[in-house]
């Protein structure tokens, strides 16, 4: 079953376009956490960002940069956060990979307030974990 976004890439559901490439589109988020908040997705349907072959994967971001810029500039140089979701356990509400591109006014609640310290040594070990499981 196509996903939302799909059905937006096909026309079936209107949206405010940002920018559109042969893979890629851009748009403005129907919920957003502040003006100019925008979802960069390729056109492939897949759930998750490793299921995106390499150079489409590439391409996005390359996109996402463009699209963040002209966010950024649209609103006076404004900082922005760029967020992805990636798994329902992560947010991800819509199973088609896509990233935020989140304007944030001064004195907007910063993300990453919760943390979770590493214990003595257990730095080493999660980065070795996460080594051996590289390509």
């Amino acid at each position: 079953m196509a996903s939302i976004f799909t059905k937006i890439i096909q026309g079936e559901i209107p949206c405010e376009k940002i920018a559109e490439t042969d893979s890629e589109i851009a748009f403005l988020d129907i919920n957003p956490c502040s003006h100019g908040h925008t979802l960069c997705i390729p056109k492939r349907e897949v759930a998750r960002l490793e299921e995106l072959p390499a150079g489409e994967a590439t391409s996005l971001m390359s996109f996402m940069q463009r699209v963040a810029t002209a966010v950024s500039r649209a609103f006076n140089g404004i900082d922005y956060n760029l967020t992805l979701n990636n798994g329902v356990n992560a947010g991800q509400e819509v199973l088609h990979v896509h990233f935020h591109v989140i304007p944030r006014k001064p004195g907007s609640p910063r993300p990453f307030k919760s943390r979770e310290p590493y214990g003595e040594g257990e730095m080493a070990v999660v980065g070795e974990r996460i080594r051996a499981c590289l390509d």
